[in-house]
């Protein structure tokens, strides 16, 4: 495995990173990876963010609501602030099982950002969806944005979707990330714009596997940063 690489405002950082925003990556117990700035290049001034922030502080987090719903369903409520938005341009397959693999992988993308916008890298909400060596990195990576008082912004894409279910109730799903709209935003609303270059889109190769109450928790995961296949 390898490491990611990304920049912080004008410093590299070592940390792990769900292989959001957010080189290739592996995230593991060990995996060493950059607080990712979304995007690209910096461009050559901070501007503030154009959009109003309703989470710069996890204050501001709505946990009992998320810890309620996690308890019949297994999947927490997810409450994103209105600066965050994702399009996930992989329609139903029509088989009951992939669906449920691309519903819970899209909440476990979602619920990982939801963390760092809680600034807590042991948010319930993402640990309803990562387990085992995805989990240790996912939380390093979280810490990382926690550790420089860093929270997310902007519009993500996922495309591209590859999906297989196994006969022994695992799946592997892969899939690209466009990043180009994204980026890191310094508490309380000082963000980072990059520019878009070739590193914003990246590629993701997921393990899941079904735990007890039905859910599809990611158990590996592995991205490739300036992938040749999801670049447009």
């Amino acid at each position: 495995m390898t490491t990611l690489k990304r920049r912080l405002a004008d410093r590299e950082l070592p940390v792990t990173r769900r292989l959001t925003l957010l080189a290739t990556l592996a995230l593991t117990a060990t995996a060493t990876v950059s607080l990712s700035g979304c995007g690209g290049a910096d461009d050559s001034a901070d501007k503030s963010g154009d959009r109003a922030s309703t989470a710069d502080s996890g204050a501001e987090r709505s946990a009992s609501p998320s810890r309620s719903a996690s308890e019949a369903t297994g999947r927490p409520r997810l409450d994103l602030p209105s600066d965050l938005s994702y399009t996930f341009d992989w329609p139903k397959t029509g088989d009951k099982e992939k669906d449920a693999v691309l519903a819970d992988s899209e909440q476990s993308i979602q619920a990982v950002d939801l963390a760092i916008v809680h600034q807590d890298a042991l948010d319930h909400a993402y640990l309803s969806y990562y387990e085992g060596e995805a989990a240790a990195g996912t939380q390093k990576f979280i810490q990382n944005y926690v550790d420089h008082k860093a929270s997310i912004t902007g519009a993500y894409r996922f495309y591209d979707p590859d999906l297989a279910v196994n006969e022994d109730g695992t799946a592997s799903l892969s899939y690209c990330e466009d990043q180009g709209k994204a980026f890191v935003k310094y508490l309380p609303d000082k963000v980072k714009k990059t520019r878009v270059t070739s590193d914003s889109y990246v590629m993701y190769h997921t393990s899941l596997k079904q735990n007890d109450k039905g859910v599809w928790e990611v158990r590996e995961i592995l991205s490739q940063i300036g992938s040749a296949k999801c670049q447009p």
